[in-house]
């Protein structure tokens, strides 16, 4: 009779131990990941034409600048550097647009469109020549 009851109480321990570590690995399993899947990004463009040898002056003609599905278009922008300020932008956004384009003086002048993403170029792109020349920047947060 003692030995039905010894192994009755082992019986009910064994049981215990395995509820209370099903629970614990349920509980593990469950554990929200401290992680977001987006995260923010200190953003900045920048535009700039360089003159090159020879004479005349570069003119930047337009700039269009896309974050997600909003655009904004700059015309005309005095002189010849242009920077966005510094923003932030979720990856969720997933896709940066810099276009711009430029009436360049001479054959070596350039147009040189760059995007910083927390403080480092990301992506940058440049025209040389005369005439209007066009830069363009596609970046995409799922590239990273």
């Amino acid at each position: 009779m003692k030995q039905i009851y010894k192994s009755k109480k082992l019986h009910r321990l064994s049981f215990l131990v395995v509820a209370l570590f099903s629970v614990v690995s349920v509980m593990n399993s469950c554990k929200e990941d401290d992680e977001d899947e987006f995260q923010d990004y200190l953003v900045q463009f920048e535009v700039k034409a360089v003159k090159g040898t020879g004479s005349g002056d570069p003119v930047l003609k337009t700039i269009v600048t896309q974050v997600g599905v909003s655009q904004n278009t700059t015309f005309n922008p005095p002189g010849i550097t242009w920077k966005s300020d510094e923003f932030f932008v979720n990856s969720s956004q997933s896709q940066l647009n810099l276009d711009a384009n430029a009436l360049l003086p001479n054959a070596d002048s350039k147009l040189i469109v760059t995007l910083y993403v927390d403080g480092v170029v990301a992506k940058s792109d440049t025209a040389i020549g005369s005439g209007t020349k066009d830069a363009s920047i596609d970046y995409s947060f799922l590239e990273l």
